[in-house]
């Protein structure tokens, strides 16, 4: 029992240590900021309006320009020649060619059935016992 819960606990402090390390952390926070910009706003205008005003860049509040800050200060800290690119999200957005599952034909080729060796004897009853 204490060795599941401590894989458990594991696994979870890796996946929190691999979201922080991506900078998804401030992508979490800009969306926070964002549910509390449009709350804010559907109080006094319509929702409609209000989604509008939540996502249009030149009404950005003081927290999105704080988590746009802190988010380029994190691209500038990244070590030479590492830049976080569309590429990954794209190959993770990427779905395969599908696979088709073709149904086996339900009688034999003809040239298949006259090439194999058929049987000319009759089946021996009862069958013989080794």
């Amino acid at each position: 029992m204490f060795l599941r819960v401590r894989k458990k606990f594991a696994s979870l402090a890796l996946l929190f240590a691999w979201v922080c390390a991506n900078g998804a952390v401030w992508d979490a926070a800009q969306l926070l900021v964002w549910g509390k910009m449009f709350s804010d706003n559907a109080r006094v205008m319509p929702v409609a309006a209000a989604f509008q005003a939540t996502f249009d860049p030149a009404k950005a509040c003081q927290l999105c320009a704080g988590v746009a800050e802190a988010k380029e200060t994190a691209r500038r800290q990244l070590p030479q020649g590492v830049e976080r690119s569309a590429e990954k999200l794209l190959l993770a957005l990427h779905t395969p060619a599908p696979i088709l599952l073709v149904p086996a034909p339900e009688v034999w080729p003809a040239a298949l059935a006259s090439a194999a060796p058929s049987r000319t004897e009759s089946v021996p009853v009862p069958p013989p016992r080794a």
